[in-house]
């Protein structure tokens, strides 16, 4: 009844947010130079922006600096499966780049949230991305999707680029990442990759724990399935899914930051109402991708509760891939980066680091860590010090392998 609930509020609110933004439009015209148009004008778009959306937004990435030019960029499809699409981002180029195969996270938000990420990238190397669909729209009939469904697809994804590739992954999908190339370096698969770098996951989630870690241990398995866990409506091509909702995920994530969350908004607000149009539009653009939300599949969100955080399954050797034993170990020309965010309240110092020690087959040339002391999670895949600090780390690991 949770996704029911929630369906009905927003067809409920939906009319609301419709005549605002009617009304809103109707005044463009009059509110230049009165002020309090322009307040009513902002309360208006405010009430319009009162929302989630379930559709990935577009990356809206056109061009990119390469050298002393712009060069054209366009999406295209490189695999496409029930649960998710393996993306590239094609240049009009001929100069041959490193090929670097980026693991979005699936965990409530759209590969977009990376927009940032991607686009830095582009300027030197040929740029994949794993776009995750939502589960509200994965019809019943394509199956489940679990932990070792999301290390097959890896692994799938990986073969569609062919060897050569680089492998970069952010947040949640570290230890799948992490995984998949394991198996990959034990069938001594052509398509392993030549570098992994590991972005603020949890591979050992019982290092210095968060709040979000401490919440995935305090419960139950059962609580989690009984509470959390609920059925698409019919009127979505998923109808009667079982689902992590996405809007849940965004609410605990909000909550831990709710006061920066009501600063914003209210800037925002101030921004419209005088005027500020360009101050406006930073804050919608973040918000427009933030509140743009995914569901999970019930298996695997319940695995990855049960698998990463409460058992610790890689960090403590027992985790399986079609019930086979992973062992890291066995990585042995793969460079390992790992990257960790000082202010990091959700993966924190030493969750990402303990990559190092599991795979202690590498030589030590083959394994670099990095960790920037002044950002939070988001920081270190995006923003200034991505770009200027953590970026020149993961582009100069992959040149040292090509």
């Amino acid at each position: 009844m949770l996704y029911q609930a929630y369906q009905l509020q927003d067809d409920l609110i939906a009319p609301s947010r419709f005549f605002a933004d009617l009304l809103r439009s109707a005044m463009s015209s009059m509110v230049s130079g009165d002020s309090v148009k322009q307040r009513l004008a902002a309360g208006l778009e405010m009430i319009g922006r009162f929302k989630l959306t379930h559709t990935r937004p577009d990356f809206d990435i056109r061009s990119v600096r390469v050298g002393n030019r712009d060069v054209p960029v366009t999406v295209e499809t490189a695999l496409e499966l029930p649960f998710g699409t393996l993306l590239r981002f094609a240049k009009d180029m001929d100069t041959r780049q490193p090929k670097v195969m980026v693991i979005a996270p699936l965990s409530g938000h759209f590969s977009t949230l990376l927009r940032g990420t991607v686009e830095t990238l582009l300027a030197d190397h040929e740029v994949y991305i794993t776009d995750w669909a939502n589960a509200r729209d994965v019809p019943l009939v394509a199956g489940r999707f679990g932990v070792d469904d999301h290390v097959d697809y890896i692994i799938r994804f990986l073969e569609a680029i062919g060897p050569g590739a680089h492998l970069l992954a952010v947040c949640q999908p570290c230890v799948q990442a992490l995984a998949a190339v394991a198996v990959m370096s034990e069938d001594k698969h052509p398509a392993t990759p030549r570098s992994m770098t590991l972005m603020a996951g949890p591979i050992d989630p019982r290092e210095s724990p968060t709040k979000v870690n401490e919440f995935a241990v305090s419960k139950s398995l059962a609580w989690f399935q009984s509470s959390v866990i609920s059925r698409v409506p019919w009127r979505h091509a998923g109808g009667g899914r079982r689902v992590y909702p996405g809007f849940l995920q965004l609410a605990a994530f909000m909550a831990m930051n709710m006061d920066r969350h009501k600063k914003a908004h209210q800037k925002l607000h101030d921004h419209l109402a005088t005027g500020e149009t360009a101050e406006a539009e930073k804050i919608k653009t973040f918000y427009d991708e933030y509140l743009a939300v995914l569901d999970l599949t019930e298996e695997f969100y319940l695995e990855t509760i049960d698998r990463v955080f409460q058992k610790a399954e890689l960090a403590t050797g027992t985790f399986t891939f079609r019930g086979s034993p992973v062992d890291p170990g066995a990585i042995r020309n793969t460079a390992l980066l790992t990257v960790e965010g000082g202010r990091d309240d959700i993966c924190a110092l030493g969750q990402t680091s303990a990559a190092h020690e599991l795979c202690r087959s590498l030589r030590p040339h083959l394994k670099r860590h990095h960790l920037q002391a002044n950002v939070g999670h988001y920081g270190v895949f995006n923003g200034k010090r991505w770009e200027r600090e953590i970026y020149p780390a993961v582009r100069n690991l992959i040149l040292s392998m090509e």
